[in-house]
């Protein structure tokens, strides 16, 4: 299995079955939209690692999504659309698309954009680093240590599970439903509650002022983002 996960956001049927037979064919992890508002639901309920835009969508522009998504996240958007003018190009990418491929098109063309975002991801995760670092915080994975302004912290397995998990998502709003599913397993009511005490715990421990954090942020009814600090 591809560890990418894919929203697919199309209403032409044909289109969209076209492009989830390529990624099952490919092992992609993917789910799919099919007008903007429920394309919104998908990327706060599930954060996709990577989202496949229509910009004709029946209810909304998908330029406007675009804009909504980079109001609290920088996950990749690759545009396909039918809209082929230079001006439409721009007016995406100026929006925060990441890439912007033209209806029609190959398969083997989709493939290549996906891979080209999947190295830019990997260069990101702080696996890729024996110590990971944001600011005053630092991440020894090897020693499994974390260290605030050189001060050994000590948290427990999920605390430690839950800091690593932003470390790989940094600058990302990670939904309630994202985090619960990774740490524990599933997302049930008492799981999202058993998050917000972690959290408190988190801060308590590496915050400066817990009371008004620097490093987490809260976005009410969506989740948390580790800022870059």
């Amino acid at each position: 299995m591809n560890d990418l996960s894919v929203l697919v956001v199309e209403d032409d049927a044909s289109v969209r079955n076209l492009m989830t037979m390529t990624l099952h064919a490919h092992q992609y992890r993917y789910r799919t939209a099919e007008d903007g508002e429920s394309a919104i639901l998908a990327l706060t309920s599930h954060s996709p690692d990577v989202v496949l835009l229509d910009l004709g969508l029946p209810d909304m522009d998908g330029v406007d999504i675009i804009r909504r998504l980079r109001t609290w996240s920088d996950m990749p958007v690759i545009v396909i659309s039918a809209r082929s003018d230079d001006a439409d190009k721009i007016t995406a990418l100026d929006a925060g698309a990441d890439d912007y491929l033209t209806k029609p098109f190959s398969v083997d063309e989709l493939l290549a954009r996906l891979r080209v975002v999947q190295r830019r991801l990997a260069r990101l995760l702080p696996d890729n680093e024996p110590v990971f670092t944001n600011g005053a915080l630092e991440i020894d994975y090897g020693a499994a240590e974390v260290r605030m302004a050189g001060r050994v912290i000590a948290l427990t397995p999920n605390e430690y599970k839950l800091l690593c998990l932003f470390a790989k998502n940094v600058g990302r709003v990670l939904t309630h439903t994202y985090i619960t599913d990774r740490i524990w397993g599933n997302s049930l009511d008492s799981d999202v509650a058993t998050l917000r005490v972690f959290m408190a715990s988190l801060r308590k421990k590496m915050e400066n002022e817990p009371s008004q954090p620097k490093l987490f942020q809260t976005h009410v009814g969506i989740g948390y983002r580790m800022n870059k600090l």
